[in-house]
């Protein structure tokens, strides 16, 4: 069997807030994986690979810069192997996935996708929401300010202005939901699955956990999640994720995020080995499909 090399495409510190150091470790172990496994991986920069510094035919990375994104796809589309695929990271940003999971039937909160510059206050009161997330439709958050949870419409109103200002043309309004928090990490195809309660745990990115609070341990059924987390993640066009669902008082499930590629950070060990075995699984499957025009 021919060696397989790698290209490794490292996340831009700017899109990893509060988990530099995390994303680079399940980066790394990832990689130290795959060379137990006869692979070379040769790692770069973001910025390395959007020199053009980048050569190899099989790409896996944790990109989230819009430049390094279009460059994905453009590998992609000419027959390279991209993993998380470019289209999969651009499906995660706010808008497309929301609009991606309602469209497939998974179940999310209620939303309201809009432009930041428009009246929301009647509409929202139409709608019957008051306490809600709003989050940048645009791009993935990159500061704490990129999401922001509101207790009634007039100040729903105020935020948005606050994003036009900053330059966010696009965002996301999702109700707000009473329940449990949990956070969990997977790779699609795989028997690897990882759940978890963050604030318990004091596992934060912007210290939102809070606004739920401490879990009160509402019984869920976790194959059900494991279901709906495999369907995002084939909607979504993504192999390796992560995110956070809300359960419930009565036990019901809806998933508030998912990421492509987080940090795994309290499950990292356990989790590197499982996705080098889906980056090899995905390369083999997709070794030899005719590019795509």
């Amino acid at each position: 069997m021919a060696e397989i090399v790698i290209a490794g495409i490292m996340r831009a510190g700017a899109y990893s807030p509060n988990h530099i150091g995390n994303d680079a470790a399940i980066f790394n172990a990832t990689a130290d994986q795959l060379r137990k496994r006869g692979c070379t991986v040769n790692v770069y920069s973001e910025e390395q690979f959007n020199n053009g510094d980048v050569k190899e035919q099989i790409i896996l990375n944790m990109c989230r810069e819009q430049k390094s994104i279009k460059l994905l796809q453009r590998k992609e589309d000419e027959g390279c192997i991209v993993i998380n695929s470019g289209y999969g990271i651009e499906n995660c940003t706010r808008e497309r996935m929301t609009r991606i999971l309602l469209g497939n039937g998974i179940p999310y909160p209620d939303s309201i996708i809009v432009n930041t510059d428009e009246a929301v206050i009647g509409e929202l009161k139409k709608a019957g929401i008051n306490n809600c997330w709003i989050k940048r439709g645009d791009f993935h958050a990159m500061h704490k300010e990129d999401v922001s949870y509101v207790r009634h419409a007039e100040e729903a109103q105020e935020v948005l202005q606050e994003y036009f200002y900053r330059g966010i043309k696009r965002a996301v309004i999702n109700r707000h939901l009473v329940g449990d928090l949990i956070k969990f990490y997977g790779m699609h195809g795989s028997p690897f699955f990882f759940w978890f309660y963050p604030f318990d745990d004091g596992h934060s990115k912007y210290g939102l956990e809070a606004i739920n609070g401490k879990s009160k341990g509402i019984d869920f059924d976790i194959d059900y999640l494991k279901e709906i987390c495999h369907k995002a993640a084939e909607a979504l066009d993504v192999k390796i994720y992560g995110g956070d669902c809300i359960v419930s008082p009565e036990g019901e499930i809806r998933i508030i995020d998912f990421n492509d590629w987080p940090s795994f950070a309290p499950c990292r060990n356990e989790a590197a080995p499982f996705i080098a075995k889906c980056v090899l699984n995905t390369i083999k499957e997709k070794a030899g499909k005719p590019t795509k025009k």
